[in-house]
Protein backbone atom coordinates (compact mmCIF):
# COMPACT_ATOMS: atom_id res chain seq x y z
CA UNK A 1 0.00 0.00 0.00
CA UNK A 2 1.31 3.23 -0.86
CA UNK A 3 2.15 5.52 1.77
CA UNK A 4 0.16 8.59 2.79
CA UNK A 5 2.81 11.49 3.55
CA UNK A 6 1.28 14.27 5.89
CA UNK A 7 0.93 17.40 3.89
CA UNK A 8 3.22 19.32 6.41
CA UNK A 9 5.28 18.24 10.00
CA UNK A 10 3.37 19.57 13.19
CA UNK A 11 5.75 22.12 14.47
CA UNK A 12 3.74 22.22 17.46
CA UNK A 13 5.22 21.62 21.31
CA UNK A 14 5.22 18.14 21.76
CA UNK A 15 3.84 16.94 25.49
CA UNK A 16 5.41 13.85 27.26
CA UNK A 17 3.22 11.43 28.55
CA UNK A 18 4.69 8.32 28.35
CA UNK A 19 8.52 7.07 28.11
CA UNK A 20 10.08 3.67 26.83
CA UNK A 21 13.89 3.57 28.22
CA UNK A 22 16.34 0.66 27.79
CA UNK A 23 20.13 1.32 27.65
CA UNK A 24 22.93 -0.28 27.79
CA UNK A 25 25.12 2.16 29.75
CA UNK A 26 23.15 3.26 32.18
CA UNK A 27 25.06 6.24 33.31
CA UNK A 28 22.39 8.94 34.90
CA UNK A 29 19.47 6.90 34.16
CA UNK A 30 17.69 6.99 36.92
CA UNK A 31 18.16 10.31 37.62
CA UNK A 32 16.83 11.02 34.38
CA UNK A 33 13.68 8.73 35.31
CA UNK A 34 13.09 10.38 38.48
CA UNK A 35 12.96 13.94 36.28
CA UNK A 36 10.45 12.14 33.76
CA UNK A 37 7.94 10.51 36.83
CA UNK A 38 8.31 14.31 38.72
CA UNK A 39 6.93 15.70 35.20
CA UNK A 40 3.85 12.78 35.18
CA UNK A 41 5.72 10.35 32.28
CA UNK A 42 4.61 6.98 32.51
CA UNK A 43 7.74 5.21 32.05
CA UNK A 44 8.28 1.80 30.57
CA UNK A 45 11.38 -0.16 30.79
CA UNK A 46 13.08 -3.53 30.20
CA UNK A 47 15.39 -6.25 32.24
CA UNK A 48 18.20 -4.19 33.94
CA UNK A 49 17.03 -1.06 33.51
CA UNK A 50 13.71 -1.44 34.54
CA UNK A 51 15.22 -2.88 37.54
CA UNK A 52 17.92 0.81 38.29
CA UNK A 53 14.56 2.60 37.94
CA UNK A 54 12.92 0.68 40.24
CA UNK A 55 15.39 0.64 42.94
CA UNK A 56 15.43 4.15 42.82
CA UNK A 57 11.70 3.99 43.89
CA UNK A 58 10.29 5.02 40.78
CA UNK A 59 7.15 3.57 39.38
CA UNK A 60 7.64 1.68 36.08
CA UNK A 61 5.82 -0.88 33.60
CA UNK A 62 7.93 -3.93 32.18
CA UNK A 63 7.19 -3.53 28.57
CA UNK A 64 5.80 -7.48 28.78
CA UNK A 65 3.09 -5.42 30.60
CA UNK A 66 1.90 -3.45 27.61
CA UNK A 67 2.74 -6.23 24.98
CA UNK A 68 1.39 -8.83 27.27
CA UNK A 69 4.28 -11.54 25.71
CA UNK A 70 6.89 -12.05 27.00
CA UNK A 71 10.72 -11.29 26.67
CA UNK A 72 11.94 -14.27 25.11
CA UNK A 73 15.54 -15.61 23.20
CA UNK A 74 18.00 -15.15 26.37
CA UNK A 75 16.21 -10.94 25.73
CA UNK A 76 17.06 -10.45 22.12
CA UNK A 77 13.02 -10.14 21.39
CA UNK A 78 11.59 -7.46 24.04
CA UNK A 79 10.66 -4.64 22.54
CA UNK A 80 10.15 -6.10 18.81
CA UNK A 81 6.08 -5.97 19.10
CA UNK A 82 3.20 -3.89 17.30
CA UNK A 83 2.13 -2.36 20.70
CA UNK A 84 5.73 -0.85 20.85
CA UNK A 85 6.27 0.18 17.86
CA UNK A 86 2.77 1.13 16.73
CA UNK A 87 3.09 3.55 19.90
CA UNK A 88 6.48 4.89 18.28
CA UNK A 89 5.41 5.21 14.83
CA UNK A 90 2.03 6.88 15.14
CA UNK A 91 1.38 10.30 13.77
CA UNK A 92 -0.80 11.66 16.67
CA UNK A 93 -1.31 14.84 14.74
CA UNK A 94 -2.90 12.84 11.88
CA UNK A 95 -6.51 11.44 12.77
CA UNK A 96 -6.66 8.12 10.81
CA UNK A 97 -3.65 7.15 12.75
CA UNK A 98 -5.08 7.93 16.27
CA UNK A 99 -8.65 6.13 14.87
CA UNK A 100 -6.46 2.97 14.37
CA UNK A 101 -4.57 3.09 17.83
CA UNK A 102 -7.70 2.94 19.64
CA UNK A 103 -8.95 0.04 17.49
CA UNK A 104 -6.12 -2.00 18.15
CA UNK A 105 -5.99 -0.57 21.83
CA UNK A 106 -2.13 0.69 21.26
CA UNK A 107 -1.30 3.73 23.17
CA UNK A 108 1.47 6.69 21.92
CA UNK A 109 5.13 6.75 23.22
CA UNK A 110 6.44 9.85 22.90
CA UNK A 111 9.89 9.31 24.02
CA UNK A 112 12.32 6.96 23.44
CA UNK A 113 15.31 6.59 25.47
CA UNK A 114 17.56 3.85 24.17
CA UNK A 115 21.31 3.49 23.86
CA UNK A 116 22.98 0.06 22.04
CA UNK A 117 25.28 -3.17 23.21
CA UNK A 118 28.75 -1.98 23.71
CA UNK A 119 30.00 -3.67 20.41
CA UNK A 120 32.72 -1.46 19.59
CA UNK A 121 33.96 -1.97 22.95
CA UNK A 122 33.30 -5.76 23.01
CA UNK A 123 35.36 -6.14 19.70
CA UNK A 124 38.22 -3.82 20.85
CA UNK A 125 38.93 -6.14 23.64
CA UNK A 126 41.65 -8.63 22.65
CA UNK A 127 40.75 -12.04 21.97
CA UNK A 128 37.29 -11.43 21.84
CA UNK A 129 35.66 -14.37 19.19
CA UNK A 130 32.97 -13.57 16.59
CA UNK A 131 30.24 -15.22 18.93
CA UNK A 132 30.60 -12.65 21.76
CA UNK A 133 30.96 -9.90 19.31
CA UNK A 134 27.67 -10.76 17.35
CA UNK A 135 26.06 -11.28 20.34
CA UNK A 136 26.82 -7.55 21.28
CA UNK A 137 24.67 -6.68 17.48
CA UNK A 138 21.79 -4.68 18.72
CA UNK A 139 18.78 -5.22 17.32
CA UNK A 140 15.60 -3.94 18.94
CA UNK A 141 17.58 -0.86 20.35
CA UNK A 142 18.56 0.65 16.49
CA UNK A 143 15.17 -0.38 15.46
CA UNK A 144 13.71 1.68 18.27
CA UNK A 145 15.79 4.50 17.51
CA UNK A 146 14.87 4.98 13.82
CA UNK A 147 11.66 4.32 14.43
CA UNK A 148 11.88 7.58 16.89
CA UNK A 149 13.73 9.47 14.82
CA UNK A 150 11.36 8.79 11.45
CA UNK A 151 8.66 10.19 13.51
CA UNK A 152 10.54 13.01 15.23
CA UNK A 153 7.61 15.22 14.67
CA UNK A 154 5.57 13.03 17.26
CA UNK A 155 8.44 11.32 19.27
CA UNK A 156 11.61 12.62 20.55
CA UNK A 157 14.41 10.19 21.38
CA UNK A 158 17.51 10.29 23.23
CA UNK A 159 20.78 7.95 22.86
CA UNK A 160 23.44 9.38 24.68
CA UNK A 161 23.56 10.31 28.61
CA UNK A 162 25.00 13.67 27.97
CA UNK A 163 21.32 15.10 26.33
CA UNK A 164 19.61 14.53 29.86
CA UNK A 165 20.95 17.58 31.13
CA UNK A 166 19.45 19.98 28.27
CA UNK A 167 16.57 18.05 27.40
CA UNK A 168 15.77 17.76 31.74
CA UNK A 169 15.74 21.50 31.51
CA UNK A 170 13.94 22.42 28.40
CA UNK A 171 11.00 19.88 30.14
CA UNK A 172 10.72 21.00 33.58
CA UNK A 173 10.87 24.99 32.09
CA UNK A 174 8.35 24.01 29.23
CA UNK A 175 6.74 21.17 29.73
CA UNK A 176 7.21 20.00 26.30
CA UNK A 177 9.75 19.75 24.10
CA UNK A 178 10.01 22.31 21.04
CA UNK A 179 9.61 20.77 17.16
CA UNK A 180 13.37 22.40 17.00
CA UNK A 181 15.02 19.81 20.01
CA UNK A 182 13.06 17.04 18.50
CA UNK A 183 14.88 17.57 14.93
CA UNK A 184 18.10 18.04 16.20
CA UNK A 185 17.80 15.13 18.71
CA UNK A 186 16.13 12.87 15.21
CA UNK A 187 19.45 14.13 13.49
CA UNK A 188 21.88 12.93 16.56
CA UNK A 189 20.22 9.36 16.81
CA UNK A 190 20.68 8.59 12.99
CA UNK A 191 24.09 9.90 13.91
CA UNK A 192 24.31 7.49 15.88
CA UNK A 193 23.25 4.48 14.51
CA UNK A 194 24.93 5.28 11.97
CA UNK A 195 28.56 5.02 13.17
CA UNK A 196 26.62 1.76 15.07
CA UNK A 197 26.36 0.06 11.45
CA UNK A 198 29.62 1.38 10.08
CA UNK A 199 31.49 -0.22 13.24
CA UNK A 200 29.73 -3.48 12.51
CA UNK A 201 30.29 -3.73 9.30
CA UNK A 202 34.13 -2.21 9.75
CA UNK A 203 34.21 -5.58 11.96
CA UNK A 204 33.31 -8.05 9.44
CA UNK A 205 35.86 -6.42 6.57
CA UNK A 206 38.46 -7.28 9.32
CA UNK A 207 37.31 -10.74 10.25
CA UNK A 208 36.92 -11.64 6.26
CA UNK A 209 40.07 -9.96 6.03
CA UNK A 210 39.10 -7.53 3.12
CA UNK A 211 41.61 -4.55 2.93
CA UNK A 212 39.32 -2.93 0.30
CA UNK A 213 36.31 -2.90 1.53
CA UNK A 214 33.36 -2.58 -1.39
CA UNK A 215 31.47 0.34 0.86
CA UNK A 216 33.84 2.99 2.43
CA UNK A 217 32.06 4.26 5.07
CA UNK A 218 33.33 6.81 7.70
CA UNK A 219 32.04 7.70 10.70
CA UNK A 220 34.00 10.34 12.70
CA UNK A 221 32.86 12.23 15.97
CA UNK A 222 33.56 16.07 15.69
CA UNK A 223 36.21 17.09 17.84
CA UNK A 224 35.52 21.04 17.79
CA UNK A 225 34.85 23.52 15.33
CA UNK A 226 38.35 24.93 13.59
CA UNK A 227 38.73 28.86 13.31
CA UNK A 228 39.14 28.30 9.58
CA UNK A 229 40.47 26.10 7.36
CA UNK A 230 43.52 26.17 4.67
CA UNK A 231 42.80 30.10 4.33
CA UNK A 232 40.40 32.02 6.55
CA UNK A 233 37.46 32.12 3.73
CA UNK A 234 37.58 28.16 4.66
CA UNK A 235 35.33 26.96 7.56
CA UNK A 236 36.88 23.72 8.80
CA UNK A 237 36.53 21.44 11.90
CA UNK A 238 38.62 18.55 13.22
CA UNK A 239 36.78 15.32 13.76
CA UNK A 240 38.06 11.76 15.49
CA UNK A 241 39.94 11.75 18.34
CA UNK A 242 43.78 13.60 17.91
CA UNK A 243 43.87 13.81 21.41
CA UNK A 244 44.06 10.39 21.73
CA UNK A 245 47.72 10.97 19.94
CA UNK A 246 48.26 14.71 20.97
CA UNK A 247 47.96 16.92 24.16
CA UNK A 248 48.25 20.28 23.47
CA UNK A 249 48.40 22.07 27.00
CA UNK A 250 49.88 25.61 25.90
CA UNK A 251 48.75 28.16 23.30
CA UNK A 252 45.99 28.81 21.03
CA UNK A 253 43.87 26.83 19.75
CA UNK A 254 45.52 24.43 16.77
CA UNK A 255 44.27 25.30 13.66
CA UNK A 256 43.40 23.57 10.08
CA UNK A 257 47.24 24.30 9.04
CA UNK A 258 48.57 23.20 12.52
CA UNK A 259 46.77 20.51 12.22
CA UNK A 260 48.52 18.87 9.01
CA UNK A 261 51.91 20.18 9.92
CA UNK A 262 51.49 18.24 13.33
CA UNK A 263 50.79 14.78 11.19
CA UNK A 264 53.69 15.41 8.97
CA UNK A 265 55.63 15.63 11.82
CA UNK A 266 54.65 12.29 13.98
CA UNK A 267 54.90 9.87 11.02
CA UNK A 268 58.10 11.08 10.22
CA UNK A 269 59.51 10.93 14.14
CA UNK A 270 57.64 7.39 14.60
CA UNK A 271 60.14 5.98 12.20
CA UNK A 272 62.79 7.18 14.54
CA UNK A 273 60.66 6.12 17.98
CA UNK A 274 63.77 3.91 19.24
CA UNK A 275 67.37 5.89 17.40
CA UNK A 276 69.27 7.63 18.84
CA UNK A 277 68.27 11.24 20.12
CA UNK A 278 66.26 12.81 17.05
CA UNK A 279 64.68 16.59 15.99
CA UNK A 280 63.25 17.10 13.24
CA UNK A 281 61.93 20.78 11.89
CA UNK A 282 59.09 20.91 9.48
CA UNK A 283 57.46 23.75 7.53
CA UNK A 284 54.37 23.62 5.46
CA UNK A 285 54.22 20.13 5.95
CA UNK A 286 57.69 18.85 4.52
CA UNK A 287 60.66 18.40 6.63
CA UNK A 288 63.79 21.21 6.45
CA UNK A 289 65.87 19.43 8.65
CA UNK A 290 66.38 16.07 10.01
CA UNK A 291 69.24 14.89 12.75
CA UNK A 292 70.11 12.16 15.34
CA UNK A 293 72.74 13.03 17.26
CA UNK A 294 74.53 12.04 20.82
CA UNK A 295 72.40 14.46 22.20
CA UNK A 296 69.12 15.92 21.85
CA UNK A 297 70.91 19.53 21.70
CA UNK A 298 73.26 18.32 19.39
CA UNK A 299 70.57 16.77 17.30
CA UNK A 300 68.55 19.98 17.29
CA UNK A 301 71.41 22.63 16.00
CA UNK A 302 72.52 19.83 13.19
CA UNK A 303 68.99 19.69 12.16
CA UNK A 304 68.60 23.47 12.24
CA UNK A 305 71.75 23.87 10.00
CA UNK A 306 70.75 22.13 6.54
CA UNK A 307 67.67 25.32 6.35
CA UNK A 308 68.22 28.36 9.01
CA UNK A 309 65.62 30.29 6.89
CA UNK A 310 62.53 27.97 6.63
CA UNK A 311 62.13 27.16 10.65
CA UNK A 312 61.29 30.61 11.75
CA UNK A 313 57.17 29.48 12.75
CA UNK A 314 57.98 26.25 11.69
CA UNK A 315 57.45 23.00 14.33
CA UNK A 316 59.57 20.89 15.73
CA UNK A 317 59.46 17.15 16.88
CA UNK A 318 61.51 15.15 18.75
CA UNK A 319 61.52 11.64 19.88
CA UNK A 320 62.86 11.74 23.95
CA UNK A 321 62.05 14.38 26.56
CA UNK A 322 62.98 17.74 25.87
CA UNK A 323 66.03 19.35 28.04
CA UNK A 324 66.10 22.70 29.10
CA UNK A 325 69.27 23.55 26.73
CA UNK A 326 67.75 22.15 23.89
CA UNK A 327 64.56 23.98 24.42
CA UNK A 328 66.92 27.19 24.56
CA UNK A 329 68.32 26.35 21.45
CA UNK A 330 64.54 25.88 19.78
CA UNK A 331 63.82 29.35 21.34
CA UNK A 332 66.42 30.75 19.59
CA UNK A 333 64.21 31.73 17.00
CA UNK A 334 60.18 31.87 16.72
CA UNK A 335 58.98 28.40 16.55
CA UNK A 336 54.98 28.33 16.85
CA UNK A 337 54.75 24.31 17.87
CA UNK A 338 56.75 21.79 20.06
CA UNK A 339 56.21 18.19 20.22
CA UNK A 340 58.01 16.08 22.45
CA UNK A 341 57.16 12.91 24.52
CA UNK A 342 58.05 14.30 27.59
CA UNK A 343 59.34 17.79 29.40
CA UNK A 344 62.24 17.91 31.82
CA UNK A 345 61.71 20.05 34.82
CA UNK A 346 61.30 23.81 34.29
CA UNK A 347 61.14 23.41 30.37
CA UNK A 348 57.56 24.22 29.91
CA UNK A 349 57.58 27.13 31.97
CA UNK A 350 60.41 28.63 29.97
CA UNK A 351 58.86 27.55 26.42
CA UNK A 352 55.07 29.12 28.07
CA UNK A 353 56.64 32.67 28.42
CA UNK A 354 55.45 32.59 24.19
CA UNK A 355 52.27 33.15 24.61
CA UNK A 356 51.81 32.83 20.95
CA UNK A 357 53.78 29.34 21.07
CA UNK A 358 52.02 25.41 21.38
CA UNK A 359 53.59 23.01 23.57
CA UNK A 360 52.00 19.49 22.79
CA UNK A 361 53.16 16.42 24.67
CA UNK A 362 52.63 12.70 22.56
CA UNK A 363 50.35 10.35 24.16
CA UNK A 364 50.95 8.30 21.25
CA UNK A 365 52.79 8.01 18.25
CA UNK A 366 51.30 6.90 14.83
CA UNK A 367 50.73 3.34 14.00
CA UNK A 368 53.69 1.69 11.38
CA UNK A 369 51.36 -0.76 10.30
CA UNK A 370 47.97 -2.00 9.50
CA UNK A 371 46.74 1.49 8.82
CA UNK A 372 45.05 3.36 6.10
CA UNK A 373 44.66 6.63 4.23
CA UNK A 374 41.63 8.51 2.84
CA UNK A 375 42.06 11.17 0.59
CA UNK A 376 39.46 13.17 -1.32
CA UNK A 377 39.09 13.95 -4.66
CA UNK A 378 36.24 15.40 -7.06
CA UNK A 379 33.85 12.56 -7.28
CA UNK A 380 34.70 10.33 -3.88
CA UNK A 381 37.86 9.20 -2.35
CA UNK A 382 41.25 7.45 -2.53
CA UNK A 383 41.77 4.55 -0.05
CA UNK A 384 45.24 3.24 0.36
CA UNK A 385 47.39 1.91 2.64
CA UNK A 386 49.61 4.01 4.16
CA UNK A 387 53.26 3.73 3.12
CA UNK A 388 55.11 2.26 6.13
CA UNK A 389 57.37 0.46 4.45
CA UNK A 390 61.31 1.09 5.55
CA UNK A 391 63.90 -0.88 4.83
CA UNK A 392 67.43 -2.43 6.75
CA UNK A 393 70.71 -2.73 5.56
CA UNK A 394 70.42 -6.63 4.43
CA UNK A 395 67.01 -5.29 2.35
CA UNK A 396 69.60 -3.52 0.06
CA UNK A 397 71.14 -4.60 -3.13
CA UNK A 398 74.39 -2.96 -3.95
CA UNK A 399 74.49 -2.65 -7.44
CA UNK A 400 77.96 -0.83 -7.80
CA UNK A 401 81.96 -2.21 -7.80
CA UNK A 402 82.14 -0.42 -4.42
CA UNK A 403 80.17 -1.39 -1.22
CA UNK A 404 79.27 1.24 1.07
CA UNK A 405 80.68 1.99 3.95
CA UNK A 406 80.14 0.98 7.32
CA UNK A 407 79.66 5.27 7.59
CA UNK A 408 78.01 5.75 4.59
CA UNK A 409 75.86 2.68 5.07
CA UNK A 410 74.56 4.12 8.13
CA UNK A 411 73.66 7.77 6.42
CA UNK A 412 72.14 5.72 3.82
CA UNK A 413 69.52 4.48 5.53
CA UNK A 414 69.18 7.65 7.79
CA UNK A 415 68.41 9.76 4.68
CA UNK A 416 65.84 6.56 3.29
CA UNK A 417 63.82 7.33 6.15
CA UNK A 418 63.49 11.35 5.60
CA UNK A 419 63.07 11.29 2.20
CA UNK A 420 59.75 9.29 2.66
CA UNK A 421 58.40 11.80 3.88
CA UNK A 422 59.70 14.58 1.47
CA UNK A 423 56.78 15.44 -1.53
CA UNK A 424 58.40 14.01 -4.71
CA UNK A 425 60.23 14.53 -6.41
CA UNK A 426 62.20 14.33 -3.33
CA UNK A 427 65.81 14.65 -3.00
CA UNK A 428 67.59 14.11 0.17
CA UNK A 429 71.35 14.78 1.18
CA UNK A 430 72.60 13.21 4.02
CA UNK A 431 76.41 13.30 6.12
CA UNK A 432 76.81 11.70 9.75
CA UNK A 433 72.88 11.12 10.19
CA UNK A 434 72.01 14.55 9.57
CA UNK A 435 70.65 16.30 6.46
CA UNK A 436 72.65 18.53 4.65
CA UNK A 437 70.02 19.37 1.93
CA UNK A 438 66.56 18.62 1.13
CA UNK A 439 65.06 19.39 -2.85
CA UNK A 440 61.28 18.85 -2.57
CA UNK A 441 58.11 18.83 -4.93
CA UNK A 442 59.68 19.80 -7.76
CA UNK A 443 58.37 18.73 -10.97
CA UNK A 444 61.84 17.87 -12.48
CA UNK A 445 63.92 15.54 -10.01
CA UNK A 446 67.06 17.52 -11.60
CA UNK A 447 65.55 20.47 -9.80
CA UNK A 448 64.99 18.96 -6.37
CA UNK A 449 68.79 18.18 -6.48
CA UNK A 450 69.53 21.38 -7.26
CA UNK A 451 67.39 23.35 -4.48
CA UNK A 452 68.75 20.71 -2.37
CA UNK A 453 72.60 21.63 -3.63
CA UNK A 454 71.52 25.30 -3.08
CA UNK A 455 69.99 24.77 0.42
CA UNK A 456 73.54 23.32 1.45
CA UNK A 457 75.60 25.85 -0.13
CA UNK A 458 73.70 28.47 1.35
CA UNK A 459 74.18 27.02 4.55
CA UNK A 460 77.90 26.36 4.36
CA UNK A 461 77.50 22.81 4.44
CA UNK A 462 79.68 20.23 2.69
CA UNK A 463 78.20 17.71 0.86
CA UNK A 464 82.08 16.04 0.21
CA UNK A 465 81.32 12.41 1.56
CA UNK A 466 77.41 12.67 1.45
CA UNK A 467 75.04 10.72 0.49
CA UNK A 468 71.88 11.29 -1.54
CA UNK A 469 68.50 9.28 -1.59
CA UNK A 470 65.66 9.72 -4.33
CA UNK A 471 62.18 8.63 -3.54
CA UNK A 472 61.95 7.25 -6.75
CA UNK A 473 64.45 5.86 -9.93
CA UNK A 474 66.92 8.20 -11.19
CA UNK A 475 65.56 8.02 -14.85
CA UNK A 476 68.62 9.22 -16.52
CA UNK A 477 72.58 9.22 -15.29
CA UNK A 478 72.64 13.28 -14.89
CA UNK A 479 71.10 13.28 -11.28
CA UNK A 480 74.11 11.01 -10.19
CA UNK A 481 76.63 12.87 -12.02
CA UNK A 482 75.20 16.17 -10.07
CA UNK A 483 75.32 14.32 -7.25
CA UNK A 484 78.82 13.19 -7.67
CA UNK A 485 80.07 16.56 -8.50
CA UNK A 486 78.51 18.14 -5.48
CA UNK A 487 80.59 15.55 -3.24
CA UNK A 488 77.81 12.62 -2.62
CA UNK A 489 79.99 9.37 -2.05
CA UNK A 490 76.84 7.14 -2.33
CA UNK A 491 73.44 6.60 -3.51
CA UNK A 492 70.13 4.97 -2.07
CA UNK A 493 67.33 4.79 -4.69
CA UNK A 494 64.79 2.10 -5.97
CA UNK A 495 65.86 1.20 -9.19
CA UNK A 496 63.70 0.32 -12.07
CA UNK A 497 64.44 2.70 -14.47
CA UNK A 498 65.31 1.56 -18.16
CA UNK A 499 68.21 3.34 -17.77
CA UNK A 500 69.74 1.75 -14.81
CA UNK A 501 72.66 0.35 -16.41
CA UNK A 502 73.58 3.99 -17.64
CA UNK A 503 73.08 5.30 -14.34
CA UNK A 504 75.05 2.52 -12.70
CA UNK A 505 77.61 3.00 -15.25
CA UNK A 506 78.22 6.85 -14.31
CA UNK A 507 78.37 6.07 -10.33
CA UNK A 508 81.17 3.49 -10.71
CA UNK A 509 82.66 6.16 -12.96
CA UNK A 510 82.85 8.51 -9.99
CA UNK A 511 83.48 6.06 -7.52
CA UNK A 512 79.91 5.94 -6.12
CA UNK A 513 78.37 2.91 -3.66
CA UNK A 514 74.98 3.00 -5.09
CA UNK A 515 71.86 0.51 -3.62
CA UNK A 516 68.62 -0.10 -4.42
CA UNK A 517 66.09 -0.92 -2.45
CA UNK A 518 63.25 -1.47 -4.59
CA UNK A 519 60.66 0.08 -3.22
CA UNK A 520 59.59 3.86 -3.77
CA UNK A 521 58.70 6.39 -1.63
CA UNK A 522 56.23 8.72 -4.15
CA UNK A 523 54.54 11.51 -1.96
CA UNK A 524 51.97 13.32 -3.83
Amino acid sequence: MALKPLQTLPETPLTIRRALISVSDKTGIAEFANTLHQNGVEIISTGGTAAVIKKAGIPVKDVSEITGFPECLDGRVKTLHPKVHGGILARTSHQPDVDELQKLNITPIELIVVNLYPFKETVNKSGTAPAEATENIDIGGPTMIRAAAKNFAHVCVLTNPLLYGEFADELNNSKSISFKTRRTLARKAFEHTADYDTAISAYFSKIDEIELPEQLNLSLPKSGNLRYGENPHQKAGVYGNPSDYIDCFHGKELSYNNYLDIDSALQLIADFESEDPTAAIFKHTVPCGVATGSSLNEAYNRAFKTDTVSPFGGIVVVNSALDIETAKSIDSIFTEIILAPEYEEGVTEFLAEKKNRRLIKIRKLPETIGQFKVRSIIGGALYQEADHANVTAADLKVVTHRMPTDDELSDLLFSWKIVKHVKSNGIVYAKERATCGIGTGQTSRVESSVIAVRKAMSATLSLQGSVIASDAFFPFADGVIAAAQSGASAVIQPGGSVRDEEVIEAANKYDMAMVFTDIRHFKH
